[in-house]
């Protein structure tokens, strides 16, 4: 422990900053040597609430995650032990409280407990949708809310879904680990499509008071380095990689002094990390040679031309929209024609950028997301039509859960009523 108490603010901003960085070390060590989801969230909590009971008092641990990792596994052991009746549970419980986290638990020979854990959300067994948010759900610690607000869904949905993912692991027997070689080629897309939502929450958060939360897109990263290690010959876990790095080199720049959101054409390009552009140029460059172009190269190529302009007049947006062209034949979803009509507008003027919001508009396939208005507002400001681009921000903001992207929106609403 640190050896003193510590004040309630003090303690409060740990436990903050513990949840972030340590919520799914902590978790995927439960669910490793207990293989109870349930009990593993709710032991975590306990152990969360027990740190802001115990630290005023004892003081700050110099390892959080430690201390929290340790309350949690002892209240999980306590737990079991109160449970069992007979000797073989007892026996089994023994062999969790001294089991190794070091030891390998799969023929893949990775010992990460979060990346195993991500690996079992992705069964096949689960359905996409469910693979994805039981991940963000146990790894990242995202509110059911949060997770359903990602994938556009009402809350009481996406909270069905994560009871039914949990059922299914726990009635099919589904092991907790990363599988042997020649069965990780059908788990691959799940796997790549949790690790670039987690940095997406990260990058930008979809609620709270900050935009950014670095410890997800961090881990995020990390987790890809640790899959291209694993699957080197994969390009699309090449090219997600070298997307996350491309797109977190821009981190430094997105927001000001006052921590309010800095667009991406008036972000100042000498605070972007370009030792990370270049690693992922470099990654990207890879991926490419293998001559099997999908989805997250293509969004890394997107990236690696903001990444080449020296400032936003240079950026090759006719290239943008080609290669947005492109990923939208790959994967046709509505959000990814959203981007695309941002790109044509850059590309060929905000009239034909909003005729195509426009018809996203009107098929009813975002309603309800902040991100079709606010874009929609944007070429109306750009095409002075400043009354009908109020009314557009002024629905963005009603939709806007991040207090970041509220106060940006708000700014340029400001803007439009004072003309």
């Amino acid at each position: 422990m640190s050896g003193h108490a510590a004040s309630g603010d003090e303690v409060e901003a740990a436990v903050v900053a513990a949840f972030r960085s340590d919520w799914g070390r902590v978790v995927a060590t439960l669910i490793r040597t207990t293989g109870d989801w349930d009990l593993a969230e709710e032991c975590a909590q306990d152990a969360f609430t027990r740190a802001l009971e115990r630290w005023p008092r004892d003081g700050i641990p110099r390892s959080p995650g430690a201390w929290l990792t340790t309350t949690a596994r002892n209240r999980a052991l306590d737990r079991l032990r109160r449970a069992t009746t007979g000797a073989q549970k007892l026996e089994e419980v023994s062999v969790i409280s001294g089991s190794d986290p070091s030891d390998p638990t799969s023929d893949s020979g990775v010992h990460d407990d979060r990346l195993r854990l991500i690996f079992t959300c992705c069964h096949p067994a689960l359905s996409r949708e469910a693979q994805v948010a039981l991940t963000l759900r146990t790894l990242a610690g995202l509110t059911t809310p949060e997770i359903a607000r990602a994938f556009l869904v009402p809350e009481a949905t996406m909270a069905q879904r994560l009871v039914r993912a949990k059922r299914k692991i726990r009635n099919a027997g589904i092991p907790y680990r990363v599988p042997p070689a020649y069965l990780l080629p059908e788990r691959t897309d799940s796997v790549l499509a949790v690790l670039y939502l987690l940095f997406n929450e990260g990058y930008s958060a979809s609620s709270g008071a900050e935009l950014i939360r670095v410890q997800l897109s961090e881990e995020a990263i990390r987790l890809a380095h640790t899959l291209v290690d694993l699957m080197p010959d994969e390009p699309e876990a090449v090219g997600l990689l070298a997307l996350l790095l491309l797109t977190d080199a821009r981190r430094a720049a997105r927001l000001d002094a006052a921590g309010d959101l800095v667009p991406l054409e008036e972000q100042d390009r000498t605070r972007w990390d370009h030792t990370t552009i270049e690693e992922g140029l470099a990654h990207l460059d890879a991926a490419l040679r293998r001559g099997e172009p999908g989805p997250y190269q293509v969004q890394a190529a997107i990236a690696a031309c903001h990444a080449d302009a020296r400032d936003s007049r240079d950026t090759d947006w006719v290239e943008i929209a080609i290669l947005y062209d492109e990923l939208a034949r790959m994967v046709p979803t509505p959000v990814v024609e959203l981007n695309r009509a941002v790109a044509v507008g850059m590309a060929d003027g905000p009239e034909a950028g909003l005729r195509l919001v426009d018809a996203l508009d009107d098929s009813g396939a975002l309603a309800g997301y902040h991100l079709l208005a606010a874009t929609r507002a944007d070429f109306l400001r750009r095409l002075d039509r400043t009354a009908e681009a109020a009314v557009a921000y002024r629905e963005a903001l009603a939709l806007t859960t991040n207090d970041a992207e509220r106060r940006y929106l708000e700014r340029r609403l400001s803007e439009a009523t004072a003309t």
